[in-house]
């Protein structure tokens, strides 16, 4: 990893608690969020020259809560200081914060955040937004990419989302436990959302967006301690393992990703793997199915098979159809086709999803499987027609080589035969 790149992963990682702890500090989302991109600025500056912090966390708390005092300083020569009780702990701004967040408010620290980003007076898709720019920091492009929607429109949705925020004068303390209940699916929604941004990467960015899958199941695990008997937040962390646990697998030496029936199961992680069958044993036995369980459950049916070819794609299929009662989705549809396409073959499963092209005009995936199915059918001139809209749609160089990976595979095995040329 190169040593930008190395920056750039342990202030992903570092970010929910440093932001946690500059918001306790300020109370104020922007001024919170100034500081900590202050603090990253010097550590860009610093760590090369200095070497990496022992904790990057307490370092970037500790750069941005002083660089903030200064910031409120200079402010206060134009507009009197804000009362005591507005600016929290501003005194001994040199006590050694690494020590600090040894203590039980270190996790408070980023609960607070989680659950002041998904407040209650936020429309859903807001509190989700708000919180996936300032709890994990992403770009408002990777934000929008996960919505299907514009750039645009997500900007004006987080910037809506933060001055709501302000204007309502929400407390910045950690909520009670009815209050945590009732937030407690959006705070989902954003981990998950998480962990996917971080899966959904390259070979090549792997290593620096490792953290934020990492990241999504810690905070999972802290989620699943503060509310131990709620089978939704078992099934939630179970799937980021189950899924988590094939990162090892899914890439190739030269950087190709491997379809899942390729991977090599001896890479994928058994102490991952055997938390997350755990959970999902557990979640399930409660008898009250969510969509996260439903979800981990198809995840451990392909943990549970030793090989591709003991999948069971028919029980896949069912899981799949009781998620589309559960949470309709032209997505969720799509995945569903996959399943179909092994059970009762690819004109069935290309039947399913072709009324779904309006709906996901902009999305790799569709076409990408839209492409596949055609190819087994023989029609290569309208897949070459989809794998050209997928390739044109792809977010990274590794989503397009998979498409023409897939193309390569699906010519050699014999099940396609290559599209003839035009004529010049």
């Amino acid at each position: 990893m190169t040593e930008l790149a190395w920056i750039s992963s342990a202030i992903s990682a570092a970010r929910p608690q440093a932001m946690g702890a500059l918001l306790r500090y300020f109370r104020d989302l922007d001024t919170a969020e100034e500081a900590f991109q202050d603090a990253c600025l010097r550590a860009i500056k610093n760590w090369p020259q200095n070497g990496p912090p022992r904790d990057p966390a307490a370092w970037l708390i500790f750069v941005g809560r002083n660089s903030g005092i200064d910031a409120v300083r200079k402010r206060a020569k134009q507009a009197p200081m804000p009362e005591e009780d507005q600016i929290s702990d501003l005194e001994d701004a040199e006590s050694d914060i690494a020590e600090r967040l040894d203590g039980a408010h270190y996790r408070d620290d980023i609960l607070r955040l989680l659950f002041i980003c998904c407040h209650p007076d936020l429309p859903a898709t807001q509190q989700i937004a708000v919180a996936l720019r300032i709890v994990s920091g992403l770009t408002v492009k990777q934000i929008a990419r996960a919505f299907l929607v514009g750039e645009s429109a997500m900007e004006q949705r987080i910037t809506r989302a933060k001055a709501r925020i302000a204007d309502a004068g929400v407390p910045f303390e950690t909520p009670g436990a009815v209050e945590r209940s009732e937030r407690l699916a959006a705070v989902a929604a954003m981990v998950y959302l998480i962990f996917n941004e971080g899966y959904s990467t390259n070979s090549g960015e792997a290593p620096a967006r490792a953290p934020l899958c990492e990241e999504a199941i810690r905070l999972a695990r802290l989620l699943l301690r503060l509310f131990q008997t709620e089978p939704e937040i078992m099934g939630l962390t179970a799937l980021l393992l189950l899924q988590h646990a094939r990162a090892p697998a899914r890439f190739d030496q030269s950087g190709e990703i491997v379809l899942l029936e390729d991977q090599d199961r001896s890479l994928w992680s058994r102490k991952m793997i055997d938390e997350g069958l755990a959970l999902v044993d557990k979640a399930l036995r409660h008898r009250k199915p969510g969509p996260y369980q439903v979800q981990a459950a198809i995840a451990a049916l392909h943990a549970r098979a030793e090989r591709a070819e003991d999948t069971d794609w028919n029980e896949i299929d069912l899981l799949y159809r009781l998620l589309e009662q559960m949470q309709p989705s032209p997505v969720v549809t799509l995945n569903r086709a996959v399943a179909v396409s092994k059970v009762r073959g690819p004109a069935e499963a290309l039947a399913m999803i072709e009324p779904l092209e309006d709906r996901l005009s902009g999305y790799f995936h569709f076409f990408g499987l839209k492409g596949g199915l055609l190819m087994q059918l023989d029609r290569g001139e309208e897949a070459r027609v989809a794998f050209d809209r997928a390739i044109a749609l792809a977010n990274t160089a590794a989503e397009a080589a998979h498409i023409r990976m897939h193309i390569d595979r699906l010519m050699k095995d014999g099940a396609v035969h290559a599209p003839a040329k035009k004529a010049n």
